[in-house]
């Protein structure tokens, strides 16, 4: 099997990656390196420093299946540059997949995003419920489902909408809710909460990438859109683990942001995966590699400040 993975060197694909090469898939990464590449050098990995949208037909030779995670992620980074980000998330994607066509790819795994729901009330969010994508980023996610989807007859599809992803990667992320209080806690014992009701579903990084595993390895799993979140918390609620665990206390302040949504991801666990891997496990481990010095704070782990210091602001 030779796995294409786009945005390899990024927060999930840093882990990803090793997982695949371990069982001695051939592996081709495809990233800009934004914010570094922490993947070891290795006989089956090749790495191409590249655009996803200069992607060539010669990059695809002997590649059966792709899982195409680069993106710009999360709504500040997008609002930065929404023109750049159309351009990544959607268009990028579009010659992404007409080369795949050519290529006769098997499968084609996207990484969407479960924010596409938006504000739902309803108890089980499942793949059935409209979307109801309230920001640029959630609408680049959406449409580019879409055009995911419309290649249905051409290869397998598979789009997950991943729930907000927690928890160790060589290429960490400290701007996402659970990473975001650790740090919190481990550096100011005080936790900023913006609003705290809004309910928002949670995956560790460990089940993220089974999850991916899991469509990679099982073909006869259909075409279609698959939920992958497990734990619905609300931001106060991720908050007091954190502090249950690390110590510290709660400032809340108001927040701009409504999205608040549950997902109930039985579709997925009926093909027979189940988590393995939750939230507290995450903060603990965070905790422990933040208080023995194993992991740092970087500007790298941060998308906003990544995206200004290269010059990728509209603002800039």
């Amino acid at each position: 099997m030779r796995v294409l993975v786009t945005g390899g060197c990024g927060y999930v694909g840093s882990v990803l990656v090793p997982r695949l090469l371990d069982q001695e898939i051939n592996v081709v990464v495809i990233d800009l390196e934004w914010f570094g590449n922490f993947l070891q050098p290795h006989k089956n990995l090749t790495l191409i420093k590249k655009a996803v949208g200069e992607i060539s037909e010669k990059d695809l030779e002997g590649v059966d299946r792709v899982i195409h995670l680069a993106n710009v992620a999360n709504d500040p980074s997008v609002e930065l540059n929404p023109i750049l980000s159309w351009e990544i998330n959607v268009l990028h994607l579009v010659h992404l997949l007409e080369q795949c066509k050519k290529a006769k790819i098997k499968d084609f795994i996207y990484a969407s995003s479960g924010s596409v729901y938006g504000i739902k009330s309803e108890e089980n969010v499942t793949e059935e419920l409209e979307p109801n994508p309230i920001s640029v980023y959630n609408k680049t996610k959406i449409c580019a489902e879409r055009v995911v989807l419309s290649f249905i007859n051409e290869f397998r599809v598979i789009c997950v909408r991943p729930a907000t992803v927690c928890g160790f990667s060589p290429r960490m992320r400290f701007d996402v809710a659970v990473n975001m209080f650790v740090m919190q806690s481990f550096q100011t014992q005080k936790l900023r909460v913006l609003g705290g009701d809004q309910t928002r579903p949670n995956i560790h990084i460990q089940d993220m990438v089974r999850t991916y595993e899991h469509f990679l390895n099982n073909e006869q799993i259909a075409s279609g859109v698959y939920n992958s979140g497990f734990e619905n918390l609300s931001i106060r609620q991720i908050a007091e683990k954190v502090i249950q665990i690390c110590g510290g206390a709660l400032e809340i302040f108001e927040s701009n942001d409504p999205r608040s949504y549950r997902q109930d991801s039985s579709k997925l666990k009926k093909t027979g995966f189940e988590p393995k891997y939750f939230v507290e496990d995450a903060i603990l481990d965070l905790w422990e590699r933040l208080s023995s010095g194993a992991l740092k704070d970087d500007s790298r782990w941060y998308t906003v400040k990544t995206m200004n210091n290269l010059g990728l602001s509209e603002r800039v």
